[in-house]
């Protein structure tokens, strides 16, 4: 595990942000200011302090679109690119107006015509005007979303560390999975795992789940004890230089009975079908159109969403099918893909993976394996 505060690589950092200037001038956007944690690294590639919960709207990064310049808040010089200049760095304040004095004195504003924000608060919404005197404030995620969605070959290397030590984690915690264990212990054992593996931040904390064989979406009810005959479910997940690895697998407890081997097969058959459909050129909507054409109820969680810094687009989900339907899925995007069915007295099998689709089909990136009769 590394002890020092570093930047992202040269080519990683460099590829991002000639994708967000590519989108900028698609979007006819002169400057970007950023708030959102996964937005400023990905334009500065300097990592931010990782904090559990939401932050308000400030300006963290700003984006100039005629020189490529990145302006960052940062009070400290560690872990900040040789291409950021130390007079490009202003600390934090507790008055807004030293902030907007900031943005004012950067090169352009005070002739930049459209300006673009990844998110507002109303008390920023009135400042920003005085900081870009002749601009526009308009919605500048549509362009940082349109530049993350596609994944450069740095980002894809970087996912697939961050996806190894995942399956570091899951590996561990299935190797312990016994009559008796409980769920704390074995999301201790996966969260144990990630940290030696080089993580020691998971992107959640709820690992491991015994599933219901009563209810199709809630975890069994109890004391959080696997016994003999339950299907337990693994959610694996780290966040690894700014990008999120996930895998998700079931595993039986003891041998399973032919109930839970004939929902096994089903998965499986899922699972095949899922696949499928992540290729080029194909809507995001038949990935949901795969539940029910094989005859499985759609899980409430998102059937597959954009991995990355953070969540990328498409999600696709039951509760968003209009978006869904009008996403098309392309070369370099990476999905984490969710196969999941149920039976009443058996419980469920959960699987997630991630997928890169390619020019020609797809490449599954995880390669934790599925338990198989």
């Amino acid at each position: 595990m590394g002890t020092e505060v570093l930047p992202d690589d040269r080519a990683l950092r460099h590829g991002r942000r000639d994708r967000a200037l590519a989108q900028m001038q698609a979007h006819d956007l002169d400057i970007l200011v950023l708030g959102r944690q996964a937005n400023a690294r990905y334009v500065a590639g300097a990592p931010q302090l990782w904090v559990a919960g939401t932050r308000p709207f400030g300006p963290v990064a700003t984006l100039v679109r005629s020189s490529g310049d990145v302006h960052l808040l940062s009070s400290w010089d560690e872990g900040i690119p040789d291409d950021i200049p130390h007079e490009h760095l202003y600390g934090l304040a507790w008055n807004p107006m030293t902030l907007v004095a900031v943005l004012r004195g950067i090169e352009g504003a005070d002739t930049a015509q459209r300006v673009g924000t990844d998110a507002l608060s109303p008390g920023y919404a009135a400042l920003l005007p005085m900081a870009f005197p002749k601009a526009d404030i308009v919605d500048g995620e549509l362009a940082m979303r349109a530049a993350r969605r596609i994944k450069t070959a740095p980002e894809i290397e970087i996912l697939r560390d961050a996806l190894r030590v995942a399956q570091t984690g899951l590996a561990a915690a299935v190797a312990e999975l016994r009559p008796g264990s409980t769920e704390q212990d074995l999301t201790g054992i996966v969260l144990e795992a990630m940290t030696a593996g080089g993580i020691s931040t998971p992107a959640t904390q709820d690992s491991t789940w015994v599933t219901s064989k009563e209810h199709p979406w809630r975890r069994a009810s109890g004391d959080r004890t696997a016994r003999e005959g339950d299907l337990v479910a693994f959610s694996s997940s780290v966040l690894g230089d700014g990008y999120i690895g996930e895998v998700g697998r079931t595993i039986p407890v003891g041998e399973p009975d032919d109930a839970a081997r004939k929902l096994y097969r089903r998965s499986e058959a899922l699972w095949s079908r899922l696949l499928e459909a992540c290729r080029p050129g194909a809507l995001a909507s038949d990935l949901l159109a795969v539940y029910e054409h094989a005859g499985e109820p759609l899980p409430p969680m998102p059937v597959a969403r954009g991995l990355g810094m953070g969540f990328d687009t498409p999600v696709v989900s039951p509760h968003l099918r209009a978006t869904a339907a009008a996403e098309q899925l392309e070369p370099g995007m990476v999905l984490a893909v969710t196969g999941y069915v149920w039976q009443s007295g058996v419980g469920a099998v959960f699987g997630r993976d991630a997928v890169l689709i390619t020019d020609s089909g797809c490449e599954v990136l995880t390669s934790s394996p599925y338990w198989k009769e």
